[in-house]
């Protein structure tokens, strides 16, 4: 029943990511390029959304679905982490026209290109896992 739940909220999650355009490579292209506020405002509302749900995550102390308490287990902050990571993810992103949640939405909708960048994307993720104990966090 779980997975059903998470199918559903997903699909939606997919619909919206079509239906305002986050998922076309053109509005990605704009924003690539400082012609149009629309990506940047999908960001920012995430972002914003994302800070007020993670407070009253904190405030009310919510739990999983299971029952278990939700915590946040704080990072390391350095500069260095963040500047590659982020280089890499805007590089992937700028190549290929989408990022992780997009990918998915544009294979759904036909768009089967988007199978390379899945499976590279898949790659990447587990040749991360082989050589992360190796890297510089």
């Amino acid at each position: 029943m779980k997975n059903i739940l998470f199918l559903m909220i997903g699909t939606f999650f997919g619909i919206v990511m079509f239906k305002s355009e986050a998922a076309s490579w053109f509005r990605i292209y704009e924003m690539f390029m400082f012609k149009s506020f629309h990506m940047y405002g999908i960001i920012g509302s995430a972002l914003i959304l994302g800070l007020i749900i993670t407070q009253i995550i904190k405030r009310y102390q919510l739990k999983y679905i299971e029952g278990n308490a939700i915590s946040f287990i704080p990072k390391e902050k350095s500069f260095s982490r963040y500047m590659f990571g982020g280089i890499i993810f805007g590089l992937g992103w700028a190549l290929t026209g989408a990022c992780p949640g997009p990918m998915f939405t544009l294979l759904g909708s036909g768009f089967f290109p988007m199978l390379i960048v899945i499976a590279g994307a898949i790659a990447g993720t587990w040749i991360y896992g082989i050589v992360k104990n190796k890297m510089p966090h």
